[in-house]
């Protein structure tokens, strides 16, 4: 198999993708470290934890958004934005309808194991 090779521009754009995976892969990493790492080597507050994770939760989907996905808010990448965005609302829109059913049913079943 040959392999032809890369031009100037091809090369550096390789190596700037190669670049951004590394970043993203290394804040990947410590994204999730450090919510590892305070639940199992630390004794803080049960609430303060679960924040702590819901936080580097939802910077990591930015991270993998950025560094892998390769979604920014540049213009002709708009598109795949929103794309994203209306999936979330749909899906927001399934779970919440879904646990508000459930309760309700709940609520209505049995009213006397309510808290």
């Amino acid at each position: 198999m040959s392999h032809r090779q890369l031009s100037d521009e091809e090369a550096r754009e390789k190596a700037q993708e190669l670049r951004s995976y590394c970043w993203g892969f290394g804040l990947a990493a410590v994204l999730t470290l450090i919510p590892f790492g305070l639940a199992a080597f630390t004794q803080i507050a049960t609430a303060t934890l679960y924040w702590v994770i819901g936080v580097c939760g939802v910077i990591q989907i930015v991270v993998h958004f950025r560094f892998f996905l390769h979604i920014t808010l540049a213009r002709n990448k708009r598109e795949d934005l929103q794309l994203i965005l209306f999936t979330a609302l749909i899906l927001t829109i399934m779970v919440g309808g879904t646990l508000w059913i459930l309760f309700n049913l709940y609520y209505r079943m049995m009213p006397s194991m309510i808290p």
